[in-house]
Formats: C-alpha cells, sequence, structure tokens
C-alpha cells in the first residue's frame, strides 16, 4: 500500500474564536494515488490520530495501532487501490498537528492553554487547507465516525459543491444533556488534578495530571460501552490473582474483590495516559460538545440545503453515545434538504465503540456506498420511530454477507 505521512505547513490560521496562531502544522497521512475524482477524506474521532490504516506501523504518530485498518486498505471497504484517501490529524490534537503541548514560535514556550479554542468548524477549514496543499480540489466522499461524523456534517454544510457523498457514522448533529454532562465531569477530573497546573505543566520541571486524565479516559470508555457488552466482557468477576489496582482505595475497599470491569478500565486509561496530551483532551471535547449542526441556521435541514449529493447515515442500536434515533434525525434532514439518502441502522449490542470494531456490518454498506451511492446492494434504509407504533426492525448481520 502507498502510503505518504507528513506535516503540512498551511502558515498563519484564523480560529472561529477570531485567535491566531502563526503558523499551523498539519500531521496527515495519504495512501494510494490521486486520480483527480477518487479523493476520499476520512475524519477520525476524538482521540485518534491520522494514522488509519497499516498496523505494521505502529510507531506512526506515536499510535499504538492504526484505528480503522480494517476498513482502510488494499481491497477493504475503502479501497486504497481505487481511492486516494486522506485523513488530517485535527488541530488541537497531540499526534502531530499543532495544540497545546506545541511551542508557540513567538514566545518559545508550550502553549498549554494559552492555544486559541477550537472548533469543529476549524478542524474542517484545516483539512481544506491540507487539501488544497496536496491539489486535491474536491473529494468524491467525506467519512467519519464519532465526532469524526460531526467533521463529516460540517463538510457538507461548509463546502457542499467539493463533496459528491458524505457518510457520517455513529454521529449525530450535537452532543444530548447526558454526554454533555459526563464530558464536564471527564474535564473536572483533569483541571482538579494538582499537576494540571492551569494547564502549564510541560517541561522536565512538572508531573503531568495523568490521574485527572485517567479518570477522564475512564468516562469516556464506560460511555463508549453498552449495559450488555459490559455484561458479556466483564460481569461481576474479580480480577485474576496478578491485577494490581491502579489507583489507591480506602482500606475498607481492600477487603472486597477488584473487579474485572475495574482492572480493563485501569489498564486502558494507563495506556491512553502515556500516549496522550491532557489539554488536548480537553479542547477536543469542548469542540465535540459545541458543535451543533444548526449553528447559523434555522434548522439542521437549512444548514445542509446546499448540499445535493448522496449520504449514508449509519448507526448501531446499542450505542446510547449517538443514537440510533439522533442519527435518524440527521438523516430527515437530509431528506428535506432533498438530498438523497440512506440510514443504515445495525443491529449490535457493541455501544458506540461497534464502528470500530465492527468492519464486517461497517464495511459492506460503506464499500457499497462509496461505490454506487444510496443504491448500493448492501446499503438499507432503515426508518427508527421511537413511538409506541414503531415497526422499526434493525439490519441484521446476515443481510452484509457477501
Amino acid at each position: 500500500m502507498n502510503v505518504e505521512h507528513d506535516t503540512v505547513s498551511v502558515g498563519a490560521f484564523e480560529f472561529e474564536c477570531g485567535e491566531t496562531v502563526p503558523d499551523l502544522e498539519l500531521a496527515y497521512e495519504a495512501y494510494g494515488e490521486f486520480e483527480g475524482d477518487n479523493a476520499v477524506l476520512v475524519c477520525h474521532a476524538l482521540t485518534g490520530s491520522a494514522h488509519v490504516a497499516g498496523r505494521d506501523r505502529v510507531d506512526s504518530a506515536d499510535q499504538a495501532r492504526a484505528w480503522w485498518d480494517d476498513i482502510v486498505g488494499p481491497g477493504k471497504a475503502i479501497d486504497t487501490t481505487e481511492y486516494f484517501v486522506v485523513c488530517v490529524n485535527v488541530p488541537g490534537s497531540c499526534y502531530g498537528s499543532t495544540g497545546p503541548q506545541s511551542v508557540d514560535p513567538e514566545t518559545g514556550e508550550h502553549y498549554g492553554t494559552d492555544f486559541p479554542p477550537v472548533t469543529v468548524g476549524d478542524w474542517t477549514e484545516a483539512q481544506r487547507a491540507v487539501l488544497d496543499e496536496l491539489g486535491v480540489p474536491a473529494l468524491h466522499a467525506v467519512v467519519g465516525g464519532s465526532v469524526g461524523g460531526m467533521n463529516v456534517l460540517e463538510w457538507a454544510k461548509r463546502h457542499p459543491d467539493h463533496v459528491e457523498r458524505i457518510a457520517p457514522i455513529a454521529a449525530a448533529a450535537r452532543l444530548d444533556p447526558q454526554c454533555l454532562a459526563l464530558d464536564a465531569i471527564a474535564r473536572r477530573a483533569i483541571t482538579t488534578d494538582p499537576n494540571w497546573n492551569r494547564g502549564h505543566y510541560y517541561g522536565d520541571d512538572h508531573e503531568e495530571p495523568s490521574d485527572g486524565l485517567a479518570l477522564a479516559r475512564q468516562l469516556g470508555h464506560v460511555m463508549y460501552l453498552s449495559k450488555a457488552s459490559m455484561e458479556r466482557k466483564f460481569g461481576r468477576r474479580a480480577a485474576g490473582r496478578d491485577a494490581v489496582r491502579s489507583f489507591p482505595t480506602d482500606q475498607a475497599g481492600a477487603f472486597f474483590p477488584y473487579r474485572d470491569v475495574e482492572s480493563y478500565l485501569d489498564y486502558n486509561a494507563e495506556k491512553f495516559t502515556e500516549r496522550f496530551d491532557a489539554n488536548s483532551y480537553l479542547y477536543l471535547t469542548r469542540a465535540m460538545d459545541n458543535y451543533d449542526l444548526a449553528a447559523g441556521f434555522e434548522s439542521d435541514a437549512d444548514a445542509l440545503a446546499a448540499f445535493d449529493g448522496g449520504a449514508l447515515v449509519m448507526s448501531f442500536t446499542a450505542d446510547w453515545h449517538f443514537t440510533s434515533e439522533q442519527a435518524e434525525s440527521v438523516a430527515e434532514a437530509l431528506r428535506e434538504a432533498d438530498s438523497e439518502v440512506a440510514h443504515h441502522v445495525v443491529d449490535s449490542d457493541h455501544g458506540h465503540d461497534a464502528f470500530l470494531v465492527e468492519p464486517d456490518n461497517v464495511g459492506p454498506p460503506l464499500a457499497d456506498f462509496l461505490a454506487d451511492g444510496v443504491s448500493g446492494k448492501a446499503v438499507s434504509d432503515t426508518v427508527v420511530d421511537d413511538s409506541e407504533e414503531s415497526d422499526f426492525a434493525p439490519v441484521h448481520t446476515s443481510l452484509f454477507s457477501r
């Protein structure tokens, strides 16, 4: 697979907040060959990187593994022998693009929380700037999951003439209050860590707010799983004999079992703190929480009115982070805007993580949509109705076999 991993400077960049950085650098990866009309932009999720595919390159952007390697690559759903695939690490992240951990060239110090607030709109304009540098004027498709799906919607809103097809997966037009509340708690876990130091903890003289970031990540993990998947994976089992608590416990707590689910959360949180920046977590969650597709317009449909391409909206039945009902609202807005749209609902108990861990369910409809639009043979349109009279029938894995 032909892969280009690089960083490009797009010069001075003004954020939506009105603040400017003198030199915005953006890390990206590009796969395949550009042939004029075959470019596909993949938008990563909250803590993802530009390293979408190629698990053999584990050191790329300090990402432990390629996060969508089962979807992107030769012969896969987003086939890099047919499409020129680009993924850009968004500003504010810590995987090669300019963010809070970067050094301000004007002061010689790390930005920390002096870095400008970022929005999903800023991500979109930064991606547009990278594509300009790569000589890509228009896109065959924009695809992304979770907040990456919000990024996809923003492309249809801001650059409707530059995109032929969009595929927001496990996404919504805005976060609901429950998710806003949990994200707020996660941020407070970071900002109340004694080592956070108001965001200026970089350098050898400071400890990083690892405990706060670990707690924030643990909340995220719980949000990404469903009750059914947690019961299946962990139940109420005690952890193995070799498991060691990562966090201190009260004296009475030592009498009770250290459970498998706790061990899982502790282990993954510890690994996460080794590769991610606490300030970036603050910045990116705020960008996600702030996103509202209808901002500046009268409605979601009004925001999408200029987009006349095809859309595949994909959701998962056990995803309570971005529900199928929220996805159907996006699909309905696209229908009102006279776009060709299919809402493909996957019956899954994995929760929000399903878009990452169920390639057999995600891949076939996505591949057919990229090739043939909403008329693709594996693309189905399932109406979601949360009323008592609903005849909602989720799409099952068996329908995806080829």
